[in-house]
């Protein structure tokens, strides 16, 4: 897998290059994809993002971007004078609407995602992506899976007991809980936070990813 910092390179380089030929091409919805811990919200996003070419940002790639001051500032001016303009007007908005008081930290990561979903042709896993983007930039998808599915999943994938796997579930669900209650005064969990959600109990990671895609058709 390549390593994050030569991913992150490589989207840069691409929105430097857009910026250059100056297109003028309406970019597509990004997919926002929340996920319960161990539904294999992941697997998905990744599955939708081979199916319609699109990019997949995840916790990891969009912290590292945050996190560097010369990362986020590169990101930042591969768009146009318009584009920052917009970015700057949609995290103005999120922090009206939700009346917010963020910090430099997670004003940084605001502006960062907005940038992404300004660029479009993306999937964006997690930090709060559906609540910072409009309605008209983005499309809210969240995986969810009763608790013992999501239990035996992670004991599966990693080759632990399921008790340590439950303790590993209930500690991220409430970390993840946590971070959206803090940043963006909302409940991870309310349905009205999405536009589409799948349960994988029910439903395989390949129908998950197709549903999502034919939502977007």
């Amino acid at each position: 897998m390549k390593a994050i910092h030569q991913m992150i390179e490589e989207h840069v380089r691409r929105w430097e290059i857009s910026r250059k030929e100056e297109k003028e091409t309406k970019p597509l919805p990004v997919i926002t994809l929340s996920r319960e811990p161990g539904s294999g919200g992941k697997l998905v996003a990744r599955a939708v993002a081979d199916r319609l070419g699109l990019d997949l940002f995840d916790q990891q790639v969009i912290n590292a971007m945050a996190d560097n001051a010369d990362t986020t500032t590169r990101v930042i001016q591969t768009l146009d004078e318009r584009g920052v303009s917009m970015i700057e007007d949609w995290v103005s908005a999120a922090i009206s609407d939700r009346h917010l008081w963020p910090d430099e930290v997670s004003r940084v990561l605001m502006r960062v995602i907005s940038a992404i979903g300004r660029h479009g042709r993306a999937i964006i896993v997690g930090r709060g992506a559906n609540f910072i983007l409009p309605p008209e930039a983005r499309f809210r998808t969240r995986i969810i899976a009763p608790l013992e599915n999501r239990v035996s999943r992670v004991a599966e994938t990693h080759g632990v007991s399921k008790d340590d796997a439950r303790r590993r579930v209930l500690r991220t669900e409430s970390d993840r809980r946590a971070f959206v209650r803090k940043y963006f005064h909302s409940d991870i969990s309310d349905p009205v936070n999405y536009d589409m959600i799948l349960n994988t109990a029910t439903l395989s990671v390949e129908s998950a990813a197709a549903a999502i895609c034919a939502a977007l058709s």
